[in-house]
């Protein structure tokens, strides 16, 4: 106890003396810890809005939801029992089309209590009762958007199917668009009634309908949900209610929260880089305080003691400030970031995204401090009055190393606990420690190529002095590399990730991929329709399928969910076909295709990856709801499906019998010249006014910009990495003054002009700037690599405008850290920097 409390006395005065040299140690924690708890902030603040407003993102208190029907008599009775009032929906794709233009548009039928919640905002302004009011032709609304590629104004006509519809109002704002997950075409209201004459809702069409729910106050949503699933357990409905108004997007937000997090934490490692060096710094300059307490008497555990306090105040200082940055941005920005989400948002200062990074902080703070001041306590009063410093010191004692890796299981254990996702955090937390590894032993590779190259230049001074410098001892090779590397190499993982998607979205698909779907296709229309499309010279081939969706709700006798958990073909329906004969693209991985004239009880096809990722078996049971009956069948193999290809895959596939007598439409993809295609959609759209074509093209366009806002998000996160990178950049450039002072002081002795040494200088942090650009791009191609290949499984190709636009970055990064720092140097005089070494 009295040496804890010595320590901590010695530590309380010299704390009196500032925070000289502290200022990097405190801007890289405050860094990583403010870019954490900004993104666990926002992502709260989302979350509390989802919350707040659930009923007016749903549409209801409670939604019923159905796939290719409408609710029966008993059900709608059910609801209009549960509730006080019932808006009932419809949801489908279709063409809108204005004389010669046609559009892929989502359109919602609604009745006259649409909507129950929140206010739908047209231009010019009215009510939505007004605007679809049929006054001999029934009226619509639609987004801006899609008014403008069909070249319409408020007044002018369009076409739904068969049903003309008058153009009431421009759709600026739906209360409910968040609930309604992605479209592949902007959207269009009308009124149900309107949609009666369309031709568009007939059995087997693709659309759903949802009833939303105004519930009194009482209403208890849990028994509420209990009741509905039990009592139309085997009909295919779907509840959801305001507890969760929009799944889909609070699972996205959740996934590129935690995303940005662990992106975060490698900005936290870069900023421990800069702790550690700060702190090594420091302690160099307190080579005699240290030496002059040894001699007094002071134990290494005192030493320890004394500077782990100290350091520990200035870290939960720059924690502290961490966390006061990582509140204000989301309350500053709040109304800019909110402008750009689909979703309100709530941002108010949450407590937990900030235990979360200061837990974070204070432990790689913790891992990054003790190693140098372990090392420390072991120097011998003597090697320090001899100006030693820390050379000559080994590993730290393994008591120290053991603290070391029990702190980085308790960081990872965190991660891994905050983000929910075990995989992605584990792998993450490995990328980092593999990346510090790799580029550790890349800056000493640097350094021995940079002593071999320093002896073979001949007749360049500056180059020659710039290249033993790297590769001298005691240099700075080591942080500027690991510091800037690490940095670099996050975004040139990002930059490779993000081209070789866009490449494998907007090149390599179209190539692949059919010109249009069409769904929606009546069986009495399929011959003709195939006729048709079939005239036109420039069309390939056109495949076919019967097109029926169903939801997955047992496996083997049991919820699915209780067995597979929340697996992706769990949530909401899926596609389901049938064939009597083995297509001829079908190839089976295990099991056999069932006869020609099987008649037996319901078989299946199911997809072999997917089957693997469920844990299903051959012989296993699979419980499809289709239209509200329950088909129970068996798995008889399992094929390979190629989603990638862009053509007609369905996870499950059934015989002909198991789906005798359901009603259904088909599905066709046509393939043709890319000139032909405007004609062909024309000449089908007339001919067939209730099918609905969805461009292949089109719909790339939407997943591109779903994924650009994706890859900006992670390029802000890799960014910050970057910045605290440079941040210690900085530090080791101002740690190394001292150094390059005397360095300056025996140059000018020996002749040098400044001009040579500030080149030298500038060649130094240019050459390591550049090394550490081409060290980036090596980790950021492998990690491009692993994740393309391994995650999304396609193939990689090197990118090099961003792996160029990373070295130039690099060196000039690390080229304006060194000369800010060469003015000192340079302006020594030599005579009084060297009387001070004697």
């Amino acid at each position: 106890m009295s040496q804890l409390s010595t320590a901590w006395r010695i530590a309380r005065r010299e704390l009196r003396g500032g925070l000289r040299g502290f200022v990097i140690f405190l801007i890289c924690l405050a860094l990583g810890v403010g870019a954490i708890a900004a993104v666990g902030s926002v992502r709260a603040g989302i979350a509390e809005g989802l919350a707040r407003e659930g009923a007016a993102i749903l549409g209801g208190d409670a939604q019923a939801g159905f796939t290719y029907r409408f609710a029966t008599e008993e059900e709608r009775a059910w609801l209009d029992g549960v509730a006080d009032a019932v808006s009932e929906t419809v949801d489908f794709r279709s063409m809108a089309v204005a004389g010669d233009d046609r559009t892929l548009t989502q359109v919602r039928g609604v009745d006259g209590l649409y909507p129950l919640y929140g206010e739908v905002v047209l231009e010019p302004p009215m009510g939505m009762a007004e605007a679809l009011a049929d006054t001999g032709l029934p009226g619509g609304v639609m987004q801006p958007v899609l008014a403008a590629r069909l070249g319409l104004e408020v007044g002018d006509r369009f076409t739904l199917g068969t049903q003309e519809f008058e153009l009431r109002a421009l759709l600026e704002r739906e209360p409910d668009s968040a609930g309604a997950g992605f479209g592949l075409g902007p959207r269009t209201i009308v009124s149900l009634k309107g949609l009666e004459g369309s031709g568009l809702i007939t059995p087997g069409t693709l659309y759903e309908t949802e009833y939303r729910l105004r519930l009194p106050e009482s209403a208890d949503l849990d028994a509420l949900e209990a009741a509905a699933e039990d009592r139309f357990a085997d009909a295919g409905l779907r509840w959801r209610d305001s507890r969760n108004g929009a799944p889909g997007v609070a699972r996205f937000v959740d996934r590129l929260g935690a995303f940005l997090v662990l992106v975060g934490l490698s900005g936290l490692a870069v900023g421990g880089l800069g702790v550690s060096a700060a702190v090594r710094a420091y302690l160099d300059r307190k080579i005699d305080t240290i030496a002059t307490l040894k001699t007094l008497g002071a134990t290494g555990r005192v030493i320890f003691a004394t500077y782990f306090m100290q350091i520990g105040v200035l870290a939960l200082a720059g924690v502290a400030l961490g966390l006061v940055l990582g509140a204000l941005v989301p309350l500053l920005l709040g109304p800019v970031i909110e402008a750009r989400l689909p979703v309100p948002a709530v941002f108010t200062v949450y407590p937990g995204p900030l235990v979360e990074a200061a837990l974070y902080g204070l432990l790689t703070a913790a891992i990054f401090v003790i190693w140098p001041l372990a090392r420390a306590r072991d120097v011998r009063a003597a090697g320090l009055f001899r100006d030693m410093g820390g050379s000559g010191m080994g590993l730290p004692r393994p008591v120290y190393l053991g603290v070391i890796v029990g702190l980085l299981v308790a960081l990872v254990a965190l991660a891994v606990l905050f983000s929910g996702a075990v995989t992605l955090a584990l792998a993450a937390a490995g990328g980092i420690l593999a990346a510090l590894l790799i580029l550790a032993v890349m800056a000493w590779g640097v350094r021995m190529l940079a002593r071999r190259a320093a002896r073979r230049v001949r007749g360049r001074p500056a180059l020659r002095l710039a290249l033993g410098a790297i590769g001298g001892p005691g240099g700075e090779t080591a942080s500027v590399v690991l510091s800037l590397g690490l940095g670099l190499t996050v975004l040139a993982a990002v930059g490779q990730i993000e081209n070789n998607t866009r490449n494998a979205i907007a090149q390599d698909l179209p190539e692949i991929a059919p010109a249009y779907f069409f769904v929606d296709i009546q069986n009495a229309q399929l011959p003709e329709f195939l006729e048709t499309a079939r005239a036109e010279e420039r069309v390939g081939r056109i495949d076919t399928a019967p097109m029926l969706r169903g939801i997955i709700t047992g496996i083997n006798g049991r919820p699915a969910e209780e067995v597979a958990g929340e697996h992706w073909t769990l949530r909401g329906d899926r596609g389901v076909t049938y064939a009597q004969v083995q297509p001829e693209d079908a190839v089976l991985t295990e099991g056999g295709w069932w006869p020609e004239d099987y008649a037996g009880p319901p078989l299946v096809s199911f997809a072999a990856e997917e089957g693997a990722e469920l844990g299903l078996s051959l012989g296993d049971r699979i419980t499809v709801n289709i239209l509200g009956r329950d088909i129970e069948a068996e798995i008889a193999n399992f094929r390979v499906v190629e989603f990638g290809n862009m053509g007609i895959n369905f996870i499950m596939l059934m015989n002909e019998g198991a789906l005798a007598g359901a009603p259904h439409t088909h599905i066709a993809t046509l393939y043709a010249e890319e000139a032909a295609e405007a004609d062909l959609l024309r000449t089908l759209s007339r001919a067939f006014p209730n099918v609905t074509a969805i461009g292949v093209r089109d719909a790339i366009a939407r997943v591109s910009e779903a994924f650009s806002g994706l890859a900006a998000a992670t390029s802000y996160g890799a960014a910050a990495t970057l910045v605290t990178g440079f941040v210690v950049l900085i530090g080791a450039a101002a740690a190394g003054t001292r150094g390059r002072v005397f360095e300056a002081a025996v140059l000018k002795t020996l002749g040098a002009r400044r001009s040579r040494i500030l080149a030298s200088f500038a060649l130094r942090a240019g050459i390591l700037g550049a090394a550490a650009g081409l060290v980036a791009i090596l980790g950021g191609a492998l990690a491009g690599w692993a994740v393309m290949v391994f995650v999304m499984e396609a193939d990689y190709a090197f990118e090099p405008v961003s792996a160029l636009a990373i070295v130039i970055g690099g060196a000039v990064a690390s080229l304006l850290a060194g000369l800010a720092f060469a003015w000192p140097p340079l302006a020594a005089r030599p005579a009084r920097v060297l009387r001070s070494r004697d």
